[in-house]
């Protein structure tokens, strides 16, 4: 219990805050302007972090380094903190592997969120409300490619469904790779 709450904790302050650098990093890299209050909160919570590396990490093309160091960073410090409670700092070498498997699980469980919400929104009828335009163009890239192989069936696209599905199975992978970074360094 007394590593399982700290754990818990950490994985919903890291999951918040690396989440949001990995929303700004995902909607920099799709032009999404950020004057919408989604926007403006993923900004407020990350500035602090991303400001400083982007002074050492230029972008390149439309790929924010600073906002993809910086979730890293959060999820190597989670790791060395659950390390830490743990007793196993001696297994440091593997950190970075066991870091970078997380942060591909954080993008995977945030990309299967975007889908979700994205998935809900468009079986409420409404006016274009400004949230419901800023889901779809950033979950539009997931699923666009899928369209071409799944038809609408009875009028209902079922590509978010598809690409959640091939995101639970990314999730399944990452989690048993995590569990070999796990074993690096015993």
């Amino acid at each position: 219990m007394l590593y399982q709450i700290p754990s818990f904790l950490l994985d919903v302050l890291v999951g918040l805050l690396g989440g949001a650098c990995l929303l700004r990093l995902y909607m920099q890299y799709h032009r999404v302007p950020f004057g919408n209050p989604l926007g403006r909160f993923v900004f407020a919570i990350t500035d602090w972090i991303v400001l400083p590396l982007r002074r050492v990490l230029p972008s390149i093309r439309r790929w924010d380094l600073a906002s993809l160091v910086a979730a890293w960073l959060l999820v190597l410090v989670k790791f060395v903190l659950i390390f830490a409670l743990a007793g196993a700092l001696h297994r440091w070498i593997a950190l970075p592997l066991v870091s970078l498997v997380g942060l591909l699980q954080l993008a995977v469980s945030g990309l299967t969120a975007l889908l979700i919400v994205y998935a809900i929104l468009s079986w409420v009828p409404s006016a274009s409300s400004m949230l419901q335009d800023l889901i779809a163009r950033l979950a539009e890239p997931l699923v666009r490619p899928l369209r071409r192989f799944i038809p609408l069936i009875g009028g209902v696209d079922l590509s978010p469904l598809a690409a959640i599905v091939l995101l639970q199975v990314l999730a399944i992978v990452l989690g048993n790779l995590m569990a070999q970074a796990m074993l690096v360094g015993r």
